[in-house]
């Protein structure tokens, strides 16, 4: 028998702005479609403004007295505002909080498992809320589980930072992993290096020239000299 399909039965989403015929109230400051205003006039007589530039009426401030309306292309202008929210959307990071649980008797094969799902996480710059669960006399002996976290904070210390302490929360106790911030590679510090290169064979001809100052005079100029 196919499962029945569940539908929605919220009512949609209305737009509460307030447009044209919507607009109730007697006066409104009138701003024309270019930005400039035009003054405190009846809402009959604005929307006939804009009527006859074929544009809306639009509610821009409503709580002013008198609110304010701007003459405007509405879907025009209801477009560009999706398209503004959805880049600010994608421009902003969504920070995700992953959990990893261990036991303070944790078996090295699993705690280096563990361990690797840690590394992943934080490499995905994501934060990671370790747990470590005690069970019953385990809990006279918080001192375990706190030398694992911080076992596991050393582990991957050039991955991620402690950003909250371990922390004992009835028979559990957590820790708070955040990643480091990446650096960019120096590109540009090793460029400098590559470009001084080509300067070394001035200094070899500099060292070849410099015994021709110290060459000896001839014999036949020695005797001259001595003459």
């Amino acid at each position: 028998m196919p499962i029945p399909r569940k539908f929605d039965r919220r009512p949609p989403e209305r737009d509460e702005t307030r447009i044209n015929e919507r607009i109730r109230v007697p006066q409104v400051r009138l701003v024309g479609e270019d930005g400039n205003q035009i003054g405190v006039v009846d809402t009959a007589q604005a929307l006939r403004y804009a009527q006859e530039r074929d544009l809306d009426l639009v509610e821009v401030a409503p709580e002013a007295r008198p609110p304010v309306c701007r003459v405007l292309d509405y879907s025009k202008y209801k477009y560009e505002q999706e398209q503004k929210a959805k880049a600010a959307r994608r421009h902003q990071k969504q920070v995700n909080v992953r959990e990893i649980k261990l036991r303070p008797k944790i078996a090295t094969n699993d705690y280096e498992t563990k361990k690797n799902h840690v590394v992943r996480f934080l490499k995905g710059d994501d934060r990671v809320k370790v747990t470590i669960m005690f069970r019953g006399r385990e809990q006279t002996h918080p001192e375990r589980g706190e030398r694992l976290l911080m076992r596991l904070a050393e582990d991957v210390a050039e991955l991620g930072t402690v950003e909250q302490a371990p922390q004992q929360d009835g028979r559990n106790m957590t820790m708070l992993l955040a990643p480091v911030k990446r650096r960019p590679e120096p590109e540009a510090a090793a460029q400098p290096s590559a470009e001084a290169a080509p300067a070394e064979p001035a200094g070899d001809v500099a060292v070849e020239a410099s015994p021709a100052a110290d060459v000896a005079p001839a014999p036949a100029e020695a005797d001259q000299a001595s003459a």
